[in-house]
């Protein structure tokens, strides 16, 4: 199996690696910075690139990825955003701002959308199956908004809902070969979710080892008749 992992400096995206490499998948990775560690950098079935998420170094990657040949089962997005040193989940509506809506639209939205445009001419010629997944959340889903709160981050796993059903269904005509995954991992022990975890119940805080091996599951399992389904850790769907 041929595996692209985007994002690939997450928690979950490394552990999804390493589970990939020991039953012999070739991966493709991407991210900010190559992954030094000597385990990784040693297999000959791992390439590392390397892209700062402009439009531009998307395309660029792309463009390697067409030139390279390489036809792949598995696509899985892991860019997102929650928090980081100068900004947090807003708790109420004045804690919004425009510079945080901005920056987390684009990170947890946008780039995975420019991700999907910029794959589509390699995937409109795929003779095989291939399962595109993008990390969601449930956050996102607005028929299960019950607290409120998040809104920058809500509103950007809403817009990826929307951005990806709305890509599935343009790939369903040109590249019937190709489905969608919106995943949503479940509260998993990584930076993301650390200054979150405290009323967390140790049983619904996963390690990213175990959130991997569950996305696995799911995407062999994945019924192909729908251009795209979005589903919990459990294989649950979750409500739009």
């Amino acid at each position: 199996m041929q595996h692209l992992i985007l994002g690939a400096g997450s928690a979950i995206a490394q552990a999804l690696i390493k589970k990939g490499l020991e039953q012999g998948d070739f991966i493709v990775a991407v991210s900010r910075q190559a992954d030094n560690r000597k385990e990784l950098s040693d297999s000959n079935s791992l390439r590392w690139l390397q892209c700062d998420y402009t439009e531009s170094s998307i395309d660029q990657i792309c463009v390697v990825l067409r030139e390279s040949g390489m036809a792949f089962d598995r696509i899985t997005i892991f860019n997102g955003i929650l928090h980081n040193e100068g900004m947090s989940p807003e708790k109420r509506l004045e804690n919004a701002s425009i510079d945080h809506l901005n920056a987390v639209m684009r990170i947890n939205a946008f780039v995975p959308l420019l991700w999907v445009k910029a794959l589509k001419p390699l995937l409109k010629g795929v003779r095989k199956r291939c399962i595109v997944t993008a990390l969601s959340a449930r956050v996102g889903s607005i028929g299960d908004n019950e607290r409120g709160g998040w809104y920058a981050y809500r509103a950007s796993k809403a817009a990826l809902n929307m951005l990806m059903k709305t890509a599935s269904l343009e790939y369903h005509r040109e590249a019937k070969l190709v489905q969608f995954l919106l995943f949503h991992p479940g509260t998993t022990d990584t930076p993301l979710s650390k200054p979150f975890q405290k009323n967390i119940n140790p049983e619904k805080l996963f390690t990213p080892d175990f959130v991997a091996s569950q996305l696995m599951s799911i995407q062999d399992g994945l019924s192909p008749e729908l251009p795209i389904t979005f589903l919990d850790w459990q294989g649950k769907q979750v409500e739009w």
